[in-house]
């Protein structure tokens, strides 16, 4: 039994509209993920994530190039794909005429669960994301919030080896998406593989193994979050809270022309790109204007690396 999940060769998918030009949403695209991995797919808006995710997905051809999901050709064998997957994309809708409840049974069915344990594990999803109250009503009454609730839950009912999640927690509260990053944590332990897209890059720092950073169709960077902080050098996050804020800290900080800079009442957060013997010179200069009450100097975060990344290739020209 092979270890891979996923493996993408020379992806290419071009659009051809009926009007202008051809688009090559996909370029060239190479990858392979490992089984029980969470693998995040990152990207600008239009960076090709979703047409990636309806190829290895079976709901669209690519153009050119191969792709297989636990050993199967999406193309040449589109059903083992399917009996071996679990989808949420963007788009995607529940059934809105049927009840929260038989949307779960309905999908457990499709996956060839049936009777009692089908609704045994309705019963345990129901909990899981807080749908009780929900239960016996038409998704079509419910909010959008609670219908993306009910979308990710129906991945919770079958044990398909790998699940996609596009921008999974859209309308979550804070804590049922927290509870939600901690069952996908439970289900990669299984052995269970999960591709995510997130425009929430936090979410992805904290969850993901493996992190795939695309835009306009192509790989940008690829690796886990140390392998990604390693291309971000020199790059750090300064926060420093002061009893009250020095006059004219905020000016005088802006004239270094920081990648970020952000106050907030008596707290300044900044993005520097500089040596670490400049970044701790600064800081013990600022300090000495004012009484300090919290410092805090860090590498960049997923998000600092993403905007520069996406910043260095904006000026690329694209292919078309």
């Amino acid at each position: 039994m092979t270890d891979t999940a996923l493996e993408v060769e020379n992806l290419v998918k071009i659009y051809r509209p009926r009007r202008g030009a051809p688009v090559r949403a996909l370029d060239g695209m190479s990858f392979a993920v490992r089984r029980g991995h969470i693998f995040g797919l990152l990207g600008p808006n239009g960076a090709g994530k979703t047409t990636l995710l309806k190829i290895l997905t079976t709901l669209l051809r690519p153009t050119d190039g191969r792709a297989r999901v636990m050993g199967f050709d999406v193309v040449a064998a589109p059903l083992e794909v399917r009996r071996r997957v679990s989808v949420v994309l963007q788009e995607s809708a529940v059934e809105m005429f049927l009840t929260v409840r038989d949307n779960l049974l309905s999908f457990a069915r499709f996956h060839g669960l049936r009777g009692r344990p089908a609704h045994e594990r309705a019963a345990a999803v129901l909990a899981r994301f807080q749908l009780e109250p929900e239960a016996d009503r038409k998704v079509m009454d419910l909010s959008g919030g609670f219908r993306r609730r009910v979308q990710v839950a129906k991945m919770f009912m079958v044990d398909t080896s790998v699940m996609f999640l596009d921008e999974f927690s859209s309308g979550m509260d804070p804590l049922l998406k927290r509870a939600v990053m901690g069952y996908l944590r439970e289900e990669a332990a299984r052995g269970r593989t999960i591709v995510l897209t997130t425009l929430v890059l936090s979410e992805a720092e904290e969850l993901c193994d493996d992190i795939l950073i695309i835009n306009r169709g192509r790989q940008v960077a690829r690796g886990d979050l140390y392998a990604l902080k390693l291309l971000s050098q020199n790059l750090y996050e300064v926060l420093m809270t002061f009893e009250t804020l020095p006059a004219g800290l905020e000016a005088q900080v802006a004239a270094l022309a920081p990648l970020r800079l952000s106050v907030h009442e008596n707290t300044l957060e900044l993005t520097l790109k500089a040596d670490e013997a400049q970044v701790l010179d600064l800081v013990s200069a600022l300090a000495r204007q004012g009484r300090l009450l919290k410092v805090e100097v860090s590498g960049p975060t997923l998000e600092d690396i993403f905007v520069e990344l996406m910043e260095a290739g904006a000026a690329a020209p694209r292919k078309e």
